[in-house]
């Protein structure tokens, strides 16, 4: 997935979408360990709210059906 990073204030800001935030188990306010490796930037929930199986699969779904063209193309 590629996103655009966006000018809030004098800073950016990488949005996430609702699907994402749900699969990581995050919501506004949340709190993330970012850490730098190899060049990549790694997002990790401090505090991550558990995740219940059937939901994360209908997140997972969801971001399947809406992003299908980028993935596939990504995976070529």
């Amino acid at each position: 997935m590629v996103k655009t990073l966006r000018r809030v204030g004098n800073s950016n800001a990488l949005l996430l979408d609702k699907p994402i935030l749900e699969l990581l188990g995050l919501s506004e306010g949340s709190k993330v360990n970012l850490t730098v490796t190899n060049g990549a930037l790694i997002v990790t929930p401090v505090n991550p709210a558990p995740v219940e199986a059937g939901k994360f699969e209908a997140c997972l779904d969801r971001v399947m059906r809406t992003r299908h063209d980028l993935l596939k193309r990504l995976s070529q």
